[in-house]
């Protein structure tokens, strides 16, 4: 079958599949791509490792001179960052649904499914969903490291909240880079072009540090960037403050990326050649 032909055959066979059926080719993926990582525990690294070193970094090399600024102290800095941290860990691990994506178009491993007669969306939905396990684990050991360093849990049930938020958002934001992981030639530039959209949003935001000190045109920047708005709903979840802003501004990012971004990833990925 010609490359023209093939996306085409595709498309239709995709469209006769009824949704039962891509849920049970989602979950065989889901599994397949779990079995993988069990083959391959070093791809759990970034997950495991990640939040220990951000945290150790930013509580004690940041954390005295912030604190302070907060009127806190370290301790005070602790109660801040972590909250934060929970979201950029929602943005950061989503950038390797992407490169894996494009690894495995490379590999030859995503010609071999969309040969098959399965559902061209449960292929995505299954990377997402396998993504969205990886950042529950990171969030896990986040969690464990930031008590040991003196986070104060004040409200369970808005940490479990601020987590089910984190995710929603992740969930979105990984449609941009599935779009990345077909479209790009190689795993190299998805990640060069994740880190030119990752850095701005993580530092330009509330993050790590209070925008009130930052120039008038950084603070207008902020006031639009999604992850200020997940990490000040973190906050007012897990120790108290205002929540609706952030909450409803994080809900309209994620609604809207998904509602643009997915249809475009799964036709560029029915119809790539």
């Amino acid at each position: 079958m010609s490359a023209t032909t093939a996306p085409a055959a595709g498309i239709e066979a995709d469209a006769r599949i009824p949704l039962r059926g891509h849920l049970r080719h989602t979950g065989a993926l889901v599994r397949r791509n779990l079995l993988w990582i069990r083959q391959d525990p070093e791809s759990m690294f970034d997950a495991l490792l990640m939040p220990i070193v951000f945290t150790l970094l930013f509580v004690y090399v940041f954390g005295g001179s912030i604190g302070q600024a907060l009127g806190g102290g370290q301790d005070g800095y602790v109660q801040y960052v972590i909250p934060g941290m929970i979201a950029m860990m929602s943005m950061t691990l989503s950038q390797g649904v992407g490169t894996g994506f494009s690894q495995d178009f490379n590999s030859g491993v995503m010609d071999r499914f969309r040969s098959l007669p399965i559902g061209r969306g449960s292929v995505l939905f299954a990377k997402i969903s396998v993504e969205i396990v990886r950042m529950l684990f990171a969030t896990t050991v986040l969690m464990i490291v930031s008590v040991l360093v003196g986070f104060d849990v004040e409200s369970w049930p808005g940490l479990f909240a601020a987590v089910g938020l984190s995710t929603v958002f992740a969930s979105s934001i990984m449609w941009v880079f599935l779009t990345l992981g077909v479209v790009l030639k190689n795993a190299q530039s998805v990640q060069a072009m994740g880190f030119l959209v990752l850095f701005p949003l993580q530092f330009g935001s509330s993050i790590f540090a209070p925008t009130a000190s930052m120039p008038g045109w950084l603070q207008a920047f902020t006031d639009y960037n999604p992850l200020s708005a997940l990490a000040d709903a973190a906050r007012g979840l897990m120790s108290g403050g205002p929540v609706a802003h952030g909450l409803w501004v994080t809900l309209a990012w994620s609604v809207g990326l998904t509602a643009v971004m997915a249809p475009i990833a799964i036709h560029k990925f029915r119809t790539k050649s």
